[in-house]
């Protein structure tokens, strides 16, 4: 059987497991919203923390195909900058206030460039591995995620259009809610995909 497939009982497996992350999540908001109200959807509350988690067993995930499964060398390496960088992102605020101004910045180009740098170098490799991994479920899950968080949550978490929806109405509240929850769906679906990535690592290990 090639590392690429996956039998039907496992497909339904790993589904119900995705489905039951998201519904945690989603009550997890839900919770958070009614018990929580002085920190929610600030820097502290459970929706801002469960995004940097989500992100931090991602870079964790990829750490491992790369240095433990030695496996997708380049394509690991990419996600692993692309996903540490926005998990530093998260932190501007913390480390703005607790470091310097700007420090996020400084830490995200140190870990971007390198990495690009690296990938550049060993682009043959590189577009190699890309061959087989974009027709992969994780690709899938990997696009949807990238979509679903830094396209769609930033169009649709914009201030003047829910000012426009809500008119007189308008709270901020609405439109933190909105984007914050979105891009909470997102990295939970790159969470998927660096899972399936990791689980097509170790079917490609086991199968040499």
């Amino acid at each position: 059987m090639s590392p690429e497939t996956i039998s039907f009982r496992s497909t339904c497996l790993r589904a119900l497991c995705y489905i039951l992350l998201t519904a945690a999540l989603v009550q997890g908001v839900y919770l958070e919203a009614i018990h929580l109200p002085d920190t929610r959807l600030s820097e502290v509350g459970f929706t801002e923390l469960t995004q940097s988690t989500l992100l931090a067993i991602c870079v964790i995930l990829l750490a491992y195909v790369r240095f433990g499964l030695r496996q997708l060398p380049t394509i690991s390496l990419l996600m692993m900058a692309f996903l540490g960088a926005s998990l530093v992102r998260e932190q501007d605020a913390l480390l703005d206030a607790y470091v310097f101004d700007g420090a996020w910045q400084v830490i995200v180009t140190l870990i971007v460039l390198p990495s690009l740098y690296a990938v550049i170098r060993a682009r043959h490799t590189f577009l190699a591995e890309f061959e087989r991994y974009a027709n992969s479920f994780s690709f899938g899950l990997f696009a949807a995620g990238f979509l679903v968080t830094y396209v769609f949550s930033r169009l649709y978490g914009r201030g003047e259009m829910w000012m426009a929806i809500l008119g007189d109405a308008y709270v901020r509240d609405f439109k933190n809610a909105a984007e914050e929850t979105t891009e909470l769906l997102g990295y939970a679906l790159l969470l998927f995909a660096v899972i399936e990535l990791t689980l097509l690592a170790r079917r490609r290990l086991t199968t040499r």
